[in-house]
């Protein structure tokens, strides 16, 4: 179908919002169409370098809507076209929530839609739209978090698109089952929460003292539903980062208040802590999270996979006598108690138990890549394992790694220039 593109202008950069329909499901099984949705900043004087996508990182997320052109964007953008794409399902590419998800009908359509939304089919717009970009010219990538995932199914699937691959943090297990990557991530968060509750050693009573308050008393979230002691332990997905880590510590500095005699939460914590727990401007993520690392006979069914796996971790079993937070996982029971997810319950309970989801990556053509790929490991990533990182990075030819533990996952936010220029010092060397 044709482009169509409207622009405006932004400090110095012509602006292109392009829309463009594509397939919701190519074989035709699924009828419908995603609107795809992305925008492109081109410098002045810029028009004749070549087109860089960005994957964001997520899944479930719509790229980046930057406020003023700074970090990584500023500095990839003296080297090319930078396009911000809204994977299909998020921002504004047809975004899927509970409206549009119900209304493909019962728990299994839905699930059926659900499936639409991984890796390969965002590889398959991706070409698509860059038919209509470039001419047919390959183009460069750069992924963050699970945009690496997509690149390295990119790499797997249409190499003859890419020019090359940067990757920030998103180097994804070729063979490894969701149980392998969240054993992997309940050891790291378990050392995040160390470190955290090193820095600051009271917070760990305190964290403790509102979870049992939580178990015992009823406290409302402004969204109105209840809030639990084990959905307030999900805080932990803060730890990840560096930019967040100490913005937990401040959430918790004065959560207590009494109220006519009885010990209370703030409304103001609720109210802080209410935001960042719910799923409401990205349910998407927690729907698709598991089904990431589905890979049909493979990797089986992920069949709950966190929420299976915890009990393998006694520091995170609700009954511990100490206290942790969890990190990035997503439990059976967020699709009861967050009212953004409840709705989502039966299709992503269906996905959770598909054995059938094609596999996203293919050893063979990894083994054989002639892309130019560089790619920033952290050795203490909480989200993406090192380990799998460091093996995927062996098993794509050609790969070269900048392996540091200087950042956490949010690298690219923290210090995003410097890591585009040490990647792309290892891709032109």
């Amino acid at each position: 179908m044709a482009l169509v593109t409207e622009s405006h202008r932004v400090d110095g950069h012509d602006v292109h919002e392009h829309r463009l329909e594509v397939p919701l499901d190519r074989t035709g099984r699924v009828p419908g169409t995603v609107s795809l949705f992305a925008r492109e900043y081109v410098r002045d004087g810029g028009a004749d370098r070549p087109h860089l996508l960005y994957l964001q990182g997520g899944p479930g997320h719509g790229a980046d809507r930057p406020e003023q052109v700074g970090g990584w964007l500023d500095r990839a953008l003296e080297d090319h076209r930078v396009v911000l794409l809204d994977q299909r399902g998020t921002g504004a590419s047809t975004p899927l929530d509970a409206q549009a998800l119900t209304a493909a009908g019962d728990a299994a359509a839905q699930a059926d839609v659900l499936a639409l939304h991984r890796a390969d089919a965002i590889v398959d717009d991706a070409e698509e739209l860059r038919e209509h970009l470039t001419g047919g010219a390959p183009w460069t990538v750069l992924g963050q978090s699970y945009g690496g995932f997509v690149i390295t199914c990119y790499l797997s699937r249409a190499p003859r698109g890419l020019r090359e691959a940067y990757v920030f943090a998103g180097l994804p297990g070729l063979r490894a089952s969701a149980d392998d990557v969240y054993r992997a991530t309940y050891r790291q968060t378990a050392v995040r929460n160390a470190e955290f509750f090193a820095r600051y050693p009271r917070d760990r009573a305190t964290a403790a003292a509102v979870a049992r308050h939580l178990d015992d008393v009823e406290e409302l979230l402004p969204t109105g539903e209840r809030l639990s002691g084990r959905r307030f332990r999900t805080l932990g997905i803060a730890l990840g980062g560096q930019s967040r880590f100490d913005a937990l510590h401040f959430a918790l500095e004065d959560p207590f208040t009494t109220v006519r005699g009885q010990r209370r939460l703030r409304g103001a914590f609720l109210a802080r802590v209410g935001a960042q727990l719910s799923f409401a401007q990205h349910p998407m993520y927690a729907a698709l999270h598991e089904s990431i690392y589905a890979q049909g006979a493979l990797t089986g069914a992920t069949a709950w996979s966190a929420h299976r796996v915890r009990g393998e971790f006694a520091e995170f079993s609700l009954d511990a006598p100490g206290f942790a937070f969890t990190g990035e996982h997503v439990y059976p029971w967020q699709f009861a108690e967050d009212p953004a997810l409840v709705p989502l319950a039966g299709a992503v309970d269906v996905l959770a138990h598909r054995d059938d989801l094609p596999a996203l990556y293919d050893p063979d053509v990894l083994a054989e890549n002639r892309v130019p790929v560089a790619a920033a490991v952290y050795v203490d990533d909480m989200f993406v394992p090192y380990e799998l990182s460091r093996a995927t990075a062996a098993a794509v030819r050609g790969a070269r790694t900048f392996v540091t533990n200087e950042y956490q996952h949010d690298g690219i936010r923290r210090d995003g220039r410097r890591i585009y220029d040490v990647l792309q010092g290892l891709l032109r060397r």
